[in-house]
């Protein structure tokens, strides 16, 4: 009886969920600018009724269940915000925002978390404990919203947390799980190598940053391939190489680079920094030049919890069955669910979403990106029988 009436609820938000996420995906809003999307999620809580709702920061919104009887505090995050990408898609509901679009998926993430607000303030009176819906803004742009909440108390004695991302890469029906590191320690570089202009006919009166500039991007290639563990993850690419102002005969006085840097080790990640900056030294001061260099950390790795990840993963097991279930190895993006994973104890969960058959495989930030709307239920059943789950081993 009590699963047929899960069932029953979790069927009786399918289409709204679906709704929510195609209103979300017409009307996306970029990093830090979540005004309409945050007012959309706080109005459609307080529908809800039975919730304590406070806005933790200008654009994000969390509510607090509490339940019948004492137990842990679960934290359920999804993001909010869109990209400065322009859609390419022509669905009915495609992105009514010039320039902007959901193209990562957090328009499902949204959706699915107030799916499982909603069925679970239904059952309010199965609940021990408590649980916080966290809607956050600002994933994509780092210092990054998660931080923010985090700084604003949010997880404040929260006892463990679960996200879930949609994956166009993974089928939908299947889910993906990773002990450990889930994400990268994403970082970034930003270099200006000083040198002396002059003319294109005469070099050697110069002190020429574009030559220097090549260089000094060979020269971090070994950072990877020589100077690093191979047993070790690590990624330093140079995405910018700028100089000069487009004329053929004027050697420019300088030239700027920049590009990101993405470990899992602590240590392999500070040793990096360590490199790129005696490297950029080395080069400039052989030449004759200067450099600055500026160095910046990102987010940092999301990492699952062992025990968290193993009651996610017997969750799965027993509601989807243990062949749904995707190992997957860590991903070398960057993902700022890691201020929560760092704060509490966590599990992040990568729900299938792509399909062949239905042309659904664009890659996350595609401006054709778009996700099976079927994968949304698995990512509000998971919320809420996790939660329920968890009430369950507290009163037992």
């Amino acid at each position: 009886m009590e699963r047929d009436l899960i069932t029953q609820l979790l069927e009786s938000v399918r289409e709204d969920v679906i709704t929510w996420r195609r209103h979300l995906h017409q009307n996306p809003e970029l990093s830090f600018q979540e005004e309409k999307t945050a007012n959309f999620v706080y109005d459609l809580l307080t529908s809800f009724g039975h919730m304590e709702l406070s806005r933790p920061t200008k654009t994000s919104v969390m509510a607090r269940l509490i339940g019948s009887r004492p137990g842990k505090v679960i934290g359920l995050r999804a993001d909010m915000d869109a990209l400065a990408i322009t859609e390419e898609n022509d669905f009915p509901y495609a992105s009514q925002v010039p320039g902007v679009m959901h193209a990562c998926g957090h328009d499902g993430h949204t959706a699915m978390l107030l799916g499982a607000a909603k069925v679970l303030t239904s059952l309010r009176d199965r609940i021990c404990g408590e649980v916080r819906f966290i809607f956050q803004h600002a994933e994509e742009v780092q210092p990054g919203g998660a931080r923010e909440m985090v700084e604003a108390g949010v997880a404040d004695g929260v006892d463990l947390m679960l996200g879930i991302h949609l994956m166009s890469h993974l089928p939908v029906g299947k889910i993906g799980l990773t002990y450990g590191p889930v994400t990268a320690n994403s970082d970034r570089f930003d270099i200006t190598i000083q040198g002396k202009g002059g003319h294109a006919s005469t070099p050697q009166t110069s002190i020429d940053p574009v030559a220097i500039g090549a260089q000094v991007i060979s020269s971090l290639q070994h950072i990877v391939s020589r100077q690093t563990d191979p047993l070790e993850k690590l990624v330093v690419s140079v995405t910018n190489f700028h100089g000069g102002t487009g004329a053929y005969n004027v050697i420019p006085d300088r030239a700027y680079l920049s590009g990101s840097v993405r470990s899992f080790a602590g240590e392999v990640r500070e040793s990096a920094v360590s490199h790129l900056e005696q490297i950029v030294a080395g080069v400039t001061a052989a030449y004759g030049a200067s450099y600055s260099f500026d160095y910046r950390y990102g987010y940092s790795s999301v990492f699952n919890d062992e025990a968290v990840t193993r009651s996610v993963e017997k969750l799965i097991e027993e509601e989807w069955g243990q062949d749904v279930i995707q190992y997957v190895p860590p991903m070398m993006g960057g993902e700022d669910f890691s201020a929560f994973s760092d704060a509490v104890p966590s599990c992040f969960v990568l729900v299938g979403a792509g399909n062949e058959e239905k042309g659904i495989v664009y890659p996350h930030h595609h401006p054709r990106f778009t996700v099976d709307e079927d994968a949304l239920k698995d990512g509000v059943r998971l919320f809420v029988t996790y939660v329920l789950k968890a009430a369950a081993e507290t009163s037992g």
